[in-house]
């Protein structure tokens, strides 16, 4: 009698794992949060063509084409100029109404426009937000 080795692969038993696999779905599906199914977004109006854009309270210094100043509608030619009209405008408004925009054309030098940051940071203007022109 020849005795005949098995070559038989012992066989691992899945069930186990898959229940284990099963199991921890189920518990991932329950923890997490519910998705909302649609996310609500308001989205700004287009103010008509003839609307007044700035109001009294809003406050944007313009850098002109030919090297002047300008805030709101009263201009400046130096940065001097530009700073006493800061400082009469931003002297005695409260900390919340103290943001200043600036608006220059795209062919303005960079070191430019940190002058008038400058000069805007020391009339004590806070926060100071930037406008490009053509933004439509």
């Amino acid at each position: 009698m020849s005795e005949r080795k098995s070559t038989a692969t012992p066989l691992i038993n899945v069930t186990p794992l898959i229940d284990v696999l099963l199991v921890l779905l189920i518990i991932f599906m329950v923890i997490s949060p519910a998705r909302p199914g649609r996310f609500e977004t308001k989205i700004p109006e287009k103010a008509p063509p003839n609307a007044e854009m700035e109001s009294e309270l809003s406050l944007v210094v313009s850098l002109n084409r030919d090297g002047g100043y300008q805030l709101n509608s009263q201009p400046a030619a130096t940065l001097t100029e530009l700073d006493a009209l800061l400082h009469r405008a931003l002297d005695g408004r409260p900390e919340s109404l103290k943001a200043v925009f600036i608006k220059a054309p795209r062919v303005s030098h960079y070191g430019e426009i940190i002058k008038v940051i400058d000069v805007m940071k020391a009339a004590g203007s806070a926060p100071i937000g930037m406008q490009i022109e053509n933004l439509d």
